[in-house]
């Protein structure tokens, strides 16, 4: 593997890492399975690159993503709070009408940025390759979530949402409002989704309808793997989990595609990650049974 793929495969998972967190806070704090963010991570992508084009500052655009973002998760939490719909089928059929809303937000397929500024844009030239640039950008932004989310975890607010996660009833007998901590927690996790749907429409100039097709996928992956190595050992390490995890699956995932012994093709993306989600999940049961 050459070392602009490496470092390729570094920047996406990255990227990807608030994917990953976005999930952490939804099916781990939550204990709220969410497919929302196969949605909200092209729509990030789709406001982000409309509103660019349209000449708005790109770090506003992403901003504005992000609230896209939220609204996407408090539908999703409002047809499951209020309206009842078991959570998974609620986060489903956001995600479908998710798909038709970024077409209408893009007006097309996708959209290309080729040539427009960027939030990276400023760094360029500055005597660093392209390919150090993008993953040390994306670094410094995913460190500075990883902190803001791990202490408002550690607030009492976010205490309220783990409790509301790791048994509602005993919650709401302690005077918190579940409801209000479920429609906040699906808000922040698809808002950090759509950041990175933002974030990688701006690192790969484009757009695409499509490019959500499986993020769950690896939002999990990101999350299993990591739990994998560090174990629960308290918030910050599993955030941190959550990055490295992300990182090493986009890792992975390239070194598969590019060994040559193994006759992979770029087609067979989705085989490989099936097969190394497969492997994270089976792992710590053969370490369990090992130990027995």
């Amino acid at each position: 593997m050459s070392q602009i793929a490496f470092w390729g495969a570094v920047e996406l998972g990255l990227v990807y890492a608030f994917v990953a967190v976005g999930v952490f806070l939804a099916f781990r704090v939550l204990d709220f399975p969410d497919l929302t963010v196969d949605g909200s991570f092209p729509l990030g992508a789709a406001v982000t690159a409309v509103l660019i084009i349209a000449g708005v500052n790109p770090w506003l655009a992403a901003a504005v993503a992000m609230v896209a973002g939220a609204a996407a998760g408090i539908v999703t939490a409002l047809l499951n709070v209020r309206f009842r719909i078991l959570n998974l089928l609620a986060s489903i059929l956001t995600m479908i009408a998710l798909f038709s809303v970024n077409l209408r937000v893009m007006g097309k397929p996708n959209v290309a940025l080729i040539n427009a500024d960027t939030m990276l844009s400023p760094f360029y030239g500055l005597g660093l390759r392209d390919f150090y640039v993008r993953p040390l950008f994306v670094g410094i932004l995913v460190l500075v979530a990883v902190v803001i989310v791990w202490r408002f975890l550690e607030s009492d607010a976010g205490l309220a949402m783990r409790a509301t996660g790791a048994n509602a009833r005993m919650a709401r007998a302690q005077g918190v409002d579940t409801s209000r901590q479920i429609y906040l927690g699906m808000a922040i996790s698809n808002a950090l989704v759509a950041f990175g749907g933002a974030l990688f429409a701006q690192t790969n100039g484009f757009a695409d309808v499509t490019s959500g097709v499986g993020t769950i996928v690896v939002g999990l992956a990101a999350v299993i793997v990591g739990e994998t190595l560090f174990g629960a050992r308290g918030i910050l390490i599993a955030l941190a989990g959550c990055v490295l995890g992300s990182i090493l699956y986009r890792i992975a995932i390239q070194l598969a595609l590019s060994t040559d012994m193994l006759g992979l093709q770029a087609s067979d993306l989705n085989f490989v990650t099936a097969a190394l989600v497969t492997v994270a999940l089976v792992l710590p049961r053969l370490r369990r049974g090992g130990a027995a």
